[in-house]
């Protein structure tokens, strides 16, 4: 099943992505479960909250998945949403 995680980080929060981008995206590339990812991005071109598509088992694995995240581990989002998503195009 593929679950669109949204995340939306903390105002103010920047520098906690930079401090924990490296092990996030060592997360991202050592699971089988990411089919896509990518941050999102203000005008300015700054980071600000992540958009990450999974093709997991159910629901429960993507939950399991967004908590060992070094994201979420170090407390950057201020909103998490995981969605049951359908890929029409692509």
């Amino acid at each position: 099943m593929l679950v669109a995680l949204i995340c939306t980080d903390k105002p103010g929060h920047l520098e906690t992505r930079k401090a924990n981008r490296d092990a996030h995206v060592a997360y991202l590339k050592a699971s089988d479960s990411v089919v896509q990812a990518g941050p999102f991005l203000n005008d300015g071109g700054e980071m600000y909250g992540s958009l990450i598509i999974l093709d997991v088992a159910d629901m429960a694995a993507a939950k399991a998945w967004a908590a060992e995240d070094p994201y979420a581990k170090a407390g950057l989002f201020s909103d998490v949403r995981l969605e049951h998503w359908n890929k029409v195009i692509g």
